[in-house]
């Protein structure tokens, strides 16, 4: 092959499964408890990001000051609505393409991480089937920085016993995108380039996506320098 690739590090929501509804639903669900509103346009800036990040974002868009007991209270009761939700999924919410790629991953020999900022990461792929396709997880539960901060990815590179430039990232996020890089890893963007423009590659999905000519071919793609 042309490159040096070894490994992949998957974001889960967005990537894996589209649990981003999910979310937005729990969230909504809690700033009108708190008398306001977002709408799905505010949800994008939640994708990626930690839960207590996710909680400071909000009570700063609804001008809401509250005590730390009661932030957490507020964690706790938005996760207990997600993980009733979540707790309905199985193998169907996989998203297109994604296990013809972990079947090419596998056949290729090469290594994959899960990199996410949920704390559900490993509930979820239990109730969808994948909790034992992937060589290393590395969640919200192992991580004390959430993205844009490269750890989640340099600890996925780490648990895989690879070098950074070996891994490429798979994200649907700005702020993954940006984690990637940090951590010195290309970056896949899952999604629009409007969105995504500091991704490295951008396609919609991997739905006919063939991993083997795509490395081949990787160098003369680049066409966006890593930040």
């Amino acid at each position: 092959m042309a490159q040096m690739i070894k490994g992949f590090l998957f974001d889960l929501d967005g990537v894996i499964v589209d649990t981003a509804g999910y979310h937005y639903k729990a969230w909504k669900k809690l700033t009108n408890e708190l008398g306001f509103d977002i709408d799905e346009e505010f949800n994008e800036n939640l994708k990626g990001i930690s839960r207590m990040d996710s909680i400071a974002k909000i009570l700063e868009y609804g001008k809401v000051t509250l005590s730390e007991s009661e932030i957490l209270a507020l964690a706790t009761k938005k996760n207990e609505w997600y993980v009733e939700m979540i707790d309905q999924m199985t193998a169907e919410n996989i998203l297109p393409g994604i296990p013809a790629l972990i079947t090419q991953i596998k056949a290729l020999g090469l290594k994959m991480a899960l990199g996410s900022a949920s704390k559900n990461a490993p509930r979820i792929l239990e109730r969808i089937g994948l909790n034992e396709a992937f060589d290393a997880v590395v969640d919200g539960n192992s991580v004390s920085k959430s993205k844009p901060d490269p750890e989640v990815f340099v600890k996925g590179a780490e648990m895989l016993n690879l070098a950074p430039t070996e891994c490429v990232v798979v994200e649907d996020a700005f702020a993954g995108i940006q984690a990637a890089h940090a951590a010195g890893m290309k970056a896949i963007g899952i999604g629009k380039a409007t969105d995504l423009p500091n991704a490295d590659f951008i396609m919609p999905s991997f739905v006919g996506f063939d991993l083997k000519s795509f490395l081949q071919e990787m160098p003369a793609q680049q066409s966006i320098e890593t930040k």
